[in-house]
């Protein structure tokens, strides 16, 4: 189910049936409710689904003001990210089993070389051209537009 439609469904058990009844302190409590449940994380998405929808009501003049606004969600702080990070040989076996005798799988290499090279997001890679791969001295260098 939606944030959006967990939060709905949540007001009509409460008993609030019109959107425009609805206020910071009920946004507040159903985000408490959500923190016994869910993590900090999960609790923020759903927090700002329901801004959003509530935005989105605020500019079609269904309602007249935000009550996800003035709402805080829980605290979350990363410290130590969970993303892996390829090592040097898990690099070259990706690169290796890339198909190079068509077009597309060299597309793909390049693409995939520049970013494990780099450490570039897709989109500055794909948003390259090719006056972006140059010589400076004795190395080649990439110029990314972020």
């Amino acid at each position: 189910m939606c944030a959006c439609g967990r939060f709905l469904d949540w007001c009509d058990a409460v008993g609030i049936p019109h959107l425009e009844d609805i206020e910071p302190v009920h946004v507040s409590a159903h985000v408490e409710l959500l923190g016994n449940e869910w993590s900090a994380p999960t609790v923020k998405q759903h927090l700002a689904a329901v801004r959003m929808l509530f935005d989105w009501l605020v500019v079609g003049q269904i309602v007249s003001f935000n009550p996800a606004a003035a709402v805080r969600g829980p605290k979350h702080v990363v410290k130590v990210g969970k993303t892996p990070v390829l090592t040097g040989k898990e690099a070259a076996g990706l690169l290796k089993s890339i198909d190079t005798t068509t077009l597309v799988g060299l597309r793909d290499r390049a693409l995939i070389s520049c970013m494990v090279y780099s450490f570039a997001r897709v989109s500055a890679v794909t948003g390259m051209q090719v006056k972006d791969y140059f010589p400076k001295g004795k190395r080649y260098w990439f110029r990314l537009h972020e």
